[in-house]
């Protein structure tokens, strides 16, 4: 969750020279929500009262207060009160304060104070220490929660609660007469300069570029710019440095308490104070001889390799502008005999117009079945490539379904979809399944910031994990799946702490590694921000069911995985895909 402390001075805000005072108005406090977009006191509109409580993964006492804090927040919200958890830590992470929430169960905003800009600002110098602004945004109150919780230990019940006197005072129209108490928690230890390490774009930065970059970045690659030469790279400095240090690149939205998986993406602490040195020093390039060559364009799109059946839309018209309801397509091939494939991939003739597509086997009289998933194209998303030896089944008498959600560009569009195949080129010993966690049935109310559904399923038998992948709309906030075993206690594989709707990535584990027995329950919990707070939210007033548009929603948790010990045996004929008789 955590990691080292890095400082990425060139961007620190201008800290004030004095703390504020009470009494005297609070500046514009910026800082990062756990979608990594830049936030400020103004995007919680009109508020009585606002309190910043200043918090770390970390802190034994801090942690020990989430629940008073969560009681307070559901206490007062109706009453026009902003509650708002402000980490200030160098070592913690967005992704690591997302799942903080996650965890503690709390509701309120957490956000990302980096280079302790406010917590400077306000005079904030513990963990947990609040700050709260009346509706003017005046300091009112400086200092402890309570009483209760102390480095040393803790009493039953607190002895005075100054800060629900203050608030109690502020709704009341009267002046706080406690204002300020000393914090007995954990120090916060501020990020300080130093001499930036002598580096070069040629043999320190284009060699991370080229392990966490390129990938995406490269010409034809999904990134919207390529960065595998000085010049590219020179050229967008400040932004490789921004996104780095905001931790919006390489995206990755998984607790890193679980897994391991083996696709995680994200730097390490020394490669990002690399980046952040090489900016400093004005980007120098170094010898370029020294470089890694760039990467060689890709010969095919066809990430499978060269799939043996290829199957097309009909040419779909998309609008300029404006919300593109979902399309639906059936492929024109009926899979007359069980048919296996080792690789699936969708493919559109133009990218940037696909959100995203799911795949799905059906019947000629059913059409497009969500039940019977088989994969899908999604913002970060990957081919399904099997290993060898295993594969999935298409049933006999199927057709192909395309759910596909467009975007607009700007631009009128014309777009086809192509899906290709590729047939087992070893025997088939196992079969790739596919296990819905999902939940259909919900109603989110308006307003609501942390909405819980949950759905639960069993295995039937001993299993190999694959992959988890999580899949909601704009409202989609996190998603955790934990099993439990029919002995034994619960485990969590995974929490996607920040989900985000444009990068949807599954989380694979190593071959082979992850086993659970037969009658494991896989509970999927996810939760719902349908607050004003969440910048992508359509409405903050209305009530959401599920629903295929995108201003609806989806809770879907899908489990990949094969049964242990299953030896198929089966030869398949490799232009066909069909066994061999």
């Amino acid at each position: 969750m955590r990691t080292a402390g890095i400082t990425l001075l060139l961007f620190a805000s201008a800290l004030q020279a004095e703390p504020l005072t009470i009494g005297a108005v609070a500046p514009k406090l910026a800082f990062t929500d756990i979608r990594a977009l830049p936030r400020s006191l103004a995007d919680f509109g009109a508020k009585k009262a606002i309190v910043l409580v200043f918090i770390n993964t970390g802190c034994p006492v801090a942690n020990r207060y989430l629940p008073t804090l969560q009681t307070l927040h559901k206490e007062y919200a109706g009453k026009g009160v902003q509650f708002v958890a402000v980490n200030p830590a160098e070592e913690d992470t967005i992704v690591g304060i997302a799942t903080h929430a996650v965890q503690y169960e709390v509701e309120f905003p957490f956000v990302k104070d980096f280079d302790g800009v406010c917590a400077q600002a306000l005079g904030i110098t513990r963990t947990p220490e609040v700050a709260v602004l009346d509706g003017a945004k005046t300091l009112v109150y400086r200092g402890r929660i309570d009483d209760q919780h102390r480095l040393g230990g803790s009493r039953d019940a607190p002895t005075s609660t100054e800060l629900k006197d203050a608030l109690d005072a502020v709704l009341a129209g009267k002046a706080v007469v406690t204002t300020e108490t000393k914090v007995d928690g954990c120090p916060i230890t501020f990020a300080k300069a130093r001499v930036p390490k002598a580096v070069n774009y040629s043999e320190h930065v284009a060699p991370i570029l080229a392990k966490h970059c390129w990938e995406c970045h490269k010409t034809g690659g999904m990134g919207p710019f390529s960065l595998t030469s000085f010049h590219q790279a020179a050229s967008r400095a400040e932004s490789v440095a921004e996104v780095l240090k905001d931790q919006r690149m390489p995206p990755w939205f998984a607790s890193h308490d679980f897994g391991p998986f083996v696709n995680r993406r994200g730097l390490t602490d020394e490669e990002r104070t690399t980046i952040a040195d090489w900016v400093r020093l004005g980007a120098p390039q170094g010898d370029a001889a020294k470089a890694p060559a760039a990467p060689v364009p890709a010969a095919s799109p066809w990430l499978i390799g060269e799939p043996d059946l290829v199957l097309e839309t009909v040419k779909i018209e998309l609008p300029a502008a404006g919300d593109i309801k979902y399309r639906f397509a059936l492929l024109p091939h009926i899979f007359h005999d069980d048919t296996w494939v080792s690789g699936v991939q969708v493919l559109p003739s133009h990218p940037r117009s696909l959100h995203h597509a799911n795949l799905a086997h059906g019947s000629p009289f059913e059409g497009f079945n969500q039940k019977n998933f088989i994969t899908g194209q999604e913002p970060g998303g990957e081919a399904m490539i099997m290993e060898d030896g295993a594969a999935f089944k298409i049933p006999k008498g199927s057709l192909l379904g395309l759910e596909m959600h467009f975007v607009s560009t700007g631009k009128p569009e014309t777009v086809k979809v192509k899906v290709g195949l590729r047939f087992p080129r070893k025997p088939v010993q196992r079969r790739v399944e596919i296990l819905q966690i999902t939940n259909t049935r919900f109603a989110i109310p308006p307003g609501a910031s942390a909405h819980r559904v949950s759905a639960v399923r069993t295995l039937d038998a001993d299993v190999v994990g694959i992959a988890l992948a999580a899949h909601m709309h704009v409202r989609g906030k996190d998603m955790t799946f934990v099993a439990t075993p029919p002995t034994g206690t619960p485990e969590t594989l995974l929490t996607v702490a920040n989900y985000n709707f444009g990068w949807q990535l599954p989380y694979r584990w190593a071959p082979g590694t992850k086993t659970l027995p037969k009658g494991t329950k896989l509970e999927c919990v996810a939760h719902f921000d349908n607050s004003p707070f969440n910048p992508y939210n359509p409405d903050a007033t209305a009530t959401v069911k599920h629903g295929l548009q995108t201003q609806q929603e989806m809770m879907m948790g899908f489990f990949f995985y094969t049964r242990a010990g299953e030896k198929l045996g089966l030869d398949i004929d490799e232009k066909t895909g069909r066994i061999r008789r």
